[in-house]
């Protein structure tokens, strides 16, 4: 079992184990992030894996990050959670072919 203080380690697929401190592992940590949005500080928190991904979909739209987040904020559903809702963007940006299935 890991101990509080346990360090993040490798599995031998390539993920990333972090302890949680009551004797489980969780595969990525998440990592939160401030933005401004419609004139308010939110935090969003999600896995660096995500971020990564939505970095580059802002890059390959030529947008900040900031910009990306805040149209996605816009566009959500009603009692949708922004970070539910960034990590749905990443996943059509990366595979269109699931979004189309649900028109």
């Amino acid at each position: 079992m890991p101990d509080d203080g346990e360090a993040p380690q490798t599995d031998p697929s390539g993920a990333v184990r972090a302890a949680t401190g009551d004797g489980r592992w969780r595969l990525s940590a998440l990592v939160k992030r401030s933005f401004s949005l419609a004139g308010h500080r939110t935090s969003v928190a999600l896995e660096e894996e995500f971020w990564t991904a939505l970095t580059r979909v802002a890059e390959l739209r030529g947008q900040s990050l900031s910009a990306l987040v805040a149209a996605v904020d816009v566009a959500r559903f009603t009692g949708q959670p922004l970070a539910s809702a960034l990590r749905v963007q990443a996943l059509r940006e990366f595979f269109p072919a699931a979004d189309a299935r649900n028109e």
